[in-house]
């Protein structure tokens, strides 16, 4: 009966795809580097496991020793000390994503871009079969760039992007309002969207292990455990249930830019030049995506992992390098450094307008 009701739910008349690159920015260097196929390949920070950074990429030889995006270059060496690193080429990994994007629009307009390897399309009113679309654009991807991609087809953004990461690499799930009970329910809690290691482990707490069981709960008691927003959604996604849109425009709330010093810095003049490069960096950004800011915030990490944010604001948004850096550098001065040493430096700016209503100019 349960089952019968998620499937006529209304979000059930829709086709909605994901599509996610297989290991994107090592397929990358793979595509290449012909030589690196078949070994394990990390990619994160400069390339360097002896010094700070993290995996932004592991390709799939690498995963069998368990390294996963986000853990720290470090550890990723003692796991795999023979694997093959190597630095993170945004631009080259950028230009092949516009790439395979420009294949889907081939398909239809209606896409939401999340990120730079990844994507959703509306196929609602396609007339060929899933399989048909998912082969022209995993043809379509590979003749572009040499690379493959996994697609899941649901019927909301929520069960495609379970359904895509069901059958890697080179995969096809097609998740009906059907499957809800036998293919969603016996999968981990992790597998849902929007569930960290601190909201596992206050379920695992509940003997929650599985999303069925998660699904089984009654509201009120993820309600009063999560809060009404999350208690809520955390019912509703257990279900199957998503009715957020495919976003195929939106405009930023903010940019940001920071850097982990590879040593512990206590010099003023590195941690000042540091800032005024970042600020740099970021006035770029506003003026490529034309826009100005009427706030900066500085974030300052101390080697003990502390770490404190100053904020300044102005009544009229500015694009002007002197202006962000004056903004940032008066931030700067309410932090304390005196004989501490800093481990990371960052600066954001937001409260963001178009440039023609804005002071601007780089």
């Amino acid at each position: 009966m349960q089952k019968k009701a998620m499937a006529q739910h209304k979000s059930f008349g829709r086709r909605i795809l994901h599509i996610d690159m297989d290991a994107f920015f090592a397929s990358v260097e793979e595509n290449r580097k012909p030589e690196l196929k078949g070994k394990p390949v990390v990619i994160g920070g400069m390339g360097d496991p002896s010094k700070r950074g993290v995996v932004s990429t592991a390709n799939y030889e690498a995963r069998k020793y368990g390294i996963s995006s986000a853990m720290p270059l470090r550890t990723a060496y003692k796991l795999c000390p023979r694997a093959i690193f190597l630095p993170v080429d945004y631009k080259a990994y950028l230009a092949v994503s516009r790439y395979f994007k420009a294949v889907l629009l081939n398909i239809t307009t209606i896409m939401e871009d999340v990120g730079i390897d990844e994507a959703y399309l509306d196929i609602s009113e396609n007339r060929d079969t899933d399989e048909k679309i998912s082969e022209k654009i995993k043809t379509g991807i590979y003749e572009k760039t040499g690379l493959t991609c996994s697609i899941g087809i649901a019927p909301n953004k929520l069960l495609a992007k379970i359904a895509s990461d069901m059958n890697k690499p080179d995969g096809l799930t097609i998740f009906s309002g059907e499957d809800i009970e036998n293919r969603l329910w016996p999968l981990p809690i992790r597998k849902l969207y929007g569930i960290g290691p601190k909201t596992e482990e206050h379920l695992k707490a509940l003997n929650i292990a599985t999303i069925g069981q998660l699904a089984a709960l009654p509201p009120e008691v993820l309600v009063a455990r999560f809060g009404p927003s999350y208690g809520h959604y955390l019912h509703e996604a257990s279900r199957g249930i998503d009715e957020s849109p495919i976003i195929t425009s939106w405009e930023p709330k903010s940019f940001s830019r920071e850097i982990t010093f590879q040593v512990d810095e206590k010099n003023w003049q590195a941690i000042a030049r540091t800032l005024a490069e970042l600020t740099k960096e970021v006035v770029s950004d506003l003026a490529e995506k034309g826009y100005a800011a009427r706030n900066v915030i500085l974030k300052i990490r101390y080697s003990d992992f502390r770490t404190v944010t100053r904020a300044c604001s102005i009544d009229q948004a500015v694009g002007k390098e002197e202006e962000i850096r004056r903004m940032a550098f008066s931030c700067l001065k309410r932090v304390d450094l005196s004989g501490k040493k800093i481990r990371l430096v960052g600066v954001r700016v937001g409260r963001l307008e178009k440039i023609k209503n804005a002071i601007s100019g780089v």
